[in-house]
C-alpha cells in the first residue's frame, strides 16, 4: 500500500518538472504540460515528500493513506 494519496492541482500545476527530479518514477508530464502521477508507489516516499515540496506552486497534495489526513502542503 502506498504511504500516500497523490493528488495534482492541475489548475495550478506550471509544469516546471521539478517534481520529476526528486520523484522521477513517480511522476511524469503529459502532453499538456501537466504532472500527473504515473505510479504513487514509483519512488521512495521521502522523495514523493521532496517533490511535493520542491514543487514551486503546491500543486502536488499528498494526503496520508491510511488516515486521509492531509500531509503536505501543510
Amino acid at each position: 500500500m502506498p504511504k500516500y494519496r497523490i493528488e495534482i492541482n492541475r489548475d495550478e500545476c506550471t509544469g516546471d518538472a521539478v517534481c520529476l527530479e526528486e520523484a522521477p518514477n513517480t511522476f511524469e508530464i503529459d502532453d499538456e504540460g501537466i504532472v500527473f502521477v504515473v505510479d504513487p508507489e514509483g519512488d521512495d516516499p521521502d522523495e514523493i515528500y521532496a517533490a511535493a515540496e520542491a514543487c514551486p506552486t503546491e500543486a502536488i497534495i499528498l494526503y496520508d493513506a491510511e488516515t486521509g489526513e492531509k500531509v503536505w502542503p501543510v
